[in-house]
């Protein structure tokens, strides 16, 4: 679903991205995704790196890291090439709120529990929420 928040990555004063035609990706018992156009990412702030992870819904992802973090770990992914079902996300990226800050119409976000999942949580979400203490059987 497309959104007209005003979403953005990184630092406020130098943000790695900034939009108002986010993506707002919901699934299964977790908190929304937030997709960002491409277009609207400042891409010398990340460099792609060679791991990659495949969804039976979406298909197969691709990761960024900070342009400056020798250790490669994730920040951002994408879908070059997604499934007919989700094809509204090719070319936006989705980024992890506890590697790198993200906010929505300036509420810090708060990353989904677990280490595993991308989802975004605001003060306007009630949980609880997959990743969570008690929920592995979800």
């Amino acid at each position: 679903m497309s959104t007209d928040e005003v979403v953005v990555v990184g630092a406020p004063d130098a943000p790695i991205a900034r939009t108002r035609s986010a993506l707002r990706v919901l699934e299964t018992a977790s908190p929304p995704t937030y997709y960002i156009p491409e277009t609207d990412i400042d891409w010398s702030q990340l460099r792609a790196i060679p791991n990659h992870s495949f969804c039976e819904w979406k298909g197969q992802a691709s990761y960024f890291a900070l342009l400056d973090d020798p250790r490669d770990r994730a920040v951002a992914w994408l879908y070059a090439n997604p499934s007919a079902s989700f094809a509204a996300i090719d070319r936006h990226v989705s980024f992890y709120p506890a590697r790198v800050e993200c906010w929505v119409n300036g509420e810090r976000v708060r990353p989904q529990a677990g280490g595993f999942y991308g989802g975004w949580i605001t003060d306007r979400l009630v949980g609880p929420f997959k990743g969570e203490p008690g929920t592995g059987h979800w």
